[in-house]
């Protein structure tokens, strides 16, 4: 009997992300509530993230604001954002950075695998590094496991690869 699998991983697409940091930078540019103030976005070391700065937590968070709305429409989850870091104050500009979410930690896939089996018993997951592979005989099951996963609310953007 043959078995069928999928990859559970949580991602960042890079080209995406550089969309919406252009995008971001044109309509930054271009807002006249923008005009002559510092607001701008720009890229951590390496891409791994946003820093955003503004004359005032307010443009911050209307940097932030614009950020999301280019992430829905280029169809990237927002909670690849880790919001967690604190903003910074200082010489009259405020600066925000924010790193991208990437990898799926222990704590969290154990909780998925967990999840799988009181759900779908038929699914087996198993957890390999950052990814959980989940196989079955059927892809019913899989399917199943794909919409429990999808309904489930996890802090993390998760994608589903891998589908044999």
């Amino acid at each position: 009997m043959p078995s069928f699998s999928f990859d559970i991983v949580s991602e960042i697409d890079k080209a995406e992300m550089n969309n919406v940091f252009t995008q971001a930078e044109k309509e930054i540019a271009t807002r006249y509530d923008f005009r002559g103030t510092s607001a701008a976005v720009e890229w951590l070391v390496d891409k791994k993230g946003f820093k955003l700065t503004g004359d005032s937590e307010w443009q911050v968070e209307a940097v932030l604001d614009i950020v999301r709305k280019k992430l829905a429409a280029r169809e990237q989850s927002s909670k690849v954002l880790d919001l967690s870091k604190e903003k910074v104050v200082a010489n009259l500009r405020t600066t925000w950075e924010i790193p991208f979410k990437a990898g799926l930690a222990q704590d969290i896939a154990k909780r998925i695998a967990a999840d799988i089996r009181a759900e779908v018993p038929k699914a087996k997951p198993q957890i390999q590094g950052e990814t959980v592979r989940v196989t079955s005989a059927s892809k019913d099951e899989l399917q199943k496991v794909i919409l429990l996963v999808k309904a489930k609310e996890y802090d993390i953007p998760l994608q589903f690869v891998n589908y044999r």
